[in-house]
């Protein structure tokens, strides 16, 4: 099998996550995409207890919003992989692991545009080459001449196998969701319906707004 692996926060899933993820499964022939919220990143070390318990609070809502958001798609998959790893979630590992677990797999690595410029940056990029194919997902600030010269680049220098993933790019981002989401605003067509409602249900964000106003007045 061809496996697409999308890997992120996810706070919240959004629709250009899903559109990613869905020209990555017909461009490339993929059998599945596999959308992998992280769950313990390095600065946790230094975390107090309550901010664990809020980030455990937080990643559940994370899962089950991805759950909703691909119900009823059968090529997107949920991986918990990393949300229920009890040590540090580090892309080279979680590749290594799937390999590893699933030798039958041919795994491709999703990821943007200013990812792919500044993967050299990722602890131990250079174990990520060998698990996988990296597919670059386009964007509008970045040149096609650019792109095709940062993977001649990578692939040179490092045996990186990476193609180029042309895909719609959406102004839109978790950021700008959860600030909206905060203020009450409508967050309709950025997010499916049943996202939408999930947040609007479990009043998520809300706190971002009211920690804000505590501190202004």
């Amino acid at each position: 099998m061809k496996i697409g692996i999308m890997g992120g926060t996810f706070d919240p899933v959004h629709i250009g996550h899903l559109l990613l993820g869905e020209f990555a499964y017909e461009d490339f022939g993929l059998d599945e995409i596999w959308f992998l919220p992280n769950g313990n990143p390095p600065h946790k070390d230094t975390a107090t207890h309550n901010d664990r318990t809020e980030d455990e609070k937080a990643l559940k809502h994370r899962v089950e919003m991805i759950r909703l958001a691909i119900l009823g798609v059968p090529h997107f998959k949920l991986s918990l992989h990393e949300a229920s790893a009890v040590r540090h979630s580090y892309t080279y590992r979680t590749m290594q692991e799937f390999n590893s677990a699933y030798p039958d797999c041919e795994f491709y690595f999703i990821l943007g545009a200013d990812s792919l410029f500044a993967i050299e940056k990722w602890r131990f990029f250079k174990e990520i080459f060998p698990t996988c194919t990296i597919l670059a997902a386009m964007r509008d600030d970045k040149d096609v001449k650019d792109m095709e010269r940062q993977i001649a680049y990578l692939s040179e220098k490092y045996g990186a196998r990476i193609e180029l993933l042309r895909a719609p790019l959406l102004e839109i981002s978790s950021t700008t969701i959860r600030q909206r989401a905060s203020k009450g605003l409508s967050i309709h067509y950025m997010v499916p319906d049943s996202v939408a409602e999930y947040i609007k249900q479990n009043s998520l964000y809300r706190e971002e707004s009211d920690k804000a106003g505590k501190q202004d007045g």
